[in-house]
């Protein structure tokens, strides 16, 4: 079989260097010296001001909502994963859709700023598939009007614009670091900001709000990540340009296939350094998807719907229009592409889809 991912795995006697020190300290949680060190490492390498690894890229976004004080209405993208809306929900805020842009598949500004009322506090971007945001229109457009931003950096690790990590822009960005990543500590996420007094009230947040023994700042949750997770990270973020480098040699083999047979990739705006986090291909149409779809499944190949449905279809809201985003909902595929695929898993695939696209 193979999968639409599959998680990078360091070699395995790195990380028991580190159990192995973990079990002796007996710091398993609670800022150990892992995650410190893993903070450190990811600023370091991705040129951060202030980052602080949490237990997932959903608590990321919820504790962003709660660190900016958001109310009401939160402008957002329906094509991402459910997490970037569930949290505004979760958190008592109104998720508002803007359509996106078709060729990039991120939201599009012109339609964040028709959705704008006098209930608008912030925008919740996502940078789908690690492709830049059009950022410059979107912080115009919050600065016009005084609104805060998010970027949802789920899949950004190593994507930049203009020479800058997708993780420094905005108010506060957010990652996952999940298994399915292609930089992964197993379960995890991270929080990013250039503002020291929203670093100072997130960190608080993180852990129950604790301010020294018996002390407390504010409200807070159990945002905490584990040492052995912190080292999952450790081993993996020396890999993270080589693996990278063999995504995009394996993006360019499926494109030397499939780009001209008319299949469409999605746009990446001028001055992005790219980290082939997904290979998504466009069908002309949701058939002509499906048929593909089923023709690997039958190969016991799986690729994913990412994403489908849209999210202004979620039972638990209101329905909002965004027809740009559920026709290409319908018709895009996200091929697979991890560390240890091969060129014969590649080329094997291809041929499949091709074969399909003749019938």
């Amino acid at each position: 079989m193979i999968p639409v991912t599959k998680p990078f795995m360091p070699p395995q006697e790195a990380y028991n260097k580190h159990v192995t020190a973990i079990w002796k300290r007996q710091w398993l949680t609670n800022n150990g010296p892992c995650v410190n060190e893993l903070e450190l490492s990811l600023k370091e390498k991705l040129n951060l001001d202030h980052l602080l690894f949490v237990t997932n890229g959903t608590i990321a976004l919820q504790l962003a909502i709660q660190a900016l004080a958001l109310e009401g209405e939160i402008i957002t993208t329906p094509f991402s994963y459910v997490a970037t809306t569930s949290s505004i929900v979760w958190e008592h805020c109104i998720p508002i859709y803007a359509d996106i842009n078709s060729n990039t598949l991120n939201i599009d500004p012109e339609s964040i700023e028709k959705c704008i009322t006098d209930k608008t506090t912030a925008i919740i971007a996502t940078h789908v598939y690690g492709i830049p945001c059009d950022i410059e229109a979107i912080e115009g457009i919050a600065k016009k009007y005084k609104l805060k931003v998010i970027y949802d950096a789920a899949h950004a690790i190593g994507s930049c614009y203009k020479g800058q990590s997708l993780l420094s822009y905005g108010d506060i960005a957010t990652m996952s670091t999940h298994a399915t990543k292609l930089f992964h500590t197993i379960e995890g996420g991270a929080i990013v900001t250039r503002d020291p007094d929203l670093l100072k009230r997130l960190a608080f947040m993180r852990n129950f709000g604790h301010d020294g023994p018996g002390k407390f700042n504010g409200v807070g949750i159990n945002g905490k990540n584990s040492e052995f997770h912190a080292a999952m990270g450790l081993c993996n973020l020396p890999y993270l340009d080589q693996i990278i480098a063999k995504r995009k040699k394996d993006s360019q083999q499926y494109d030397d296939w499939l780009i001209d047979k008319g299949l469409i990739r999605p746009e990446l705006p001028e001055g992005t350094e790219y980290n082939y986090s997904y290979y998504p291909i466009l069908f002309k149409n949701e058939e002509e998807c499906l048929k593909i779809k089923s023709e690997l499944e039958k190969n016991e190949i799986n690729p994913r719907r990412y994403f489908y449905p849209s999210l202004n279809h979620l039972p638990y809201l209101k329905k909002q229009d965004t027809p740009v985003c559920d026709d290409i909902s319908k018709r895009v595929l996200c091929l697979p592409l991890y560390y240890d695929i091969t060129k014969g898993e590649i080329d094997l695939i291809c041929r499949l889809i091709i074969r399909s696209l003749k019938y």
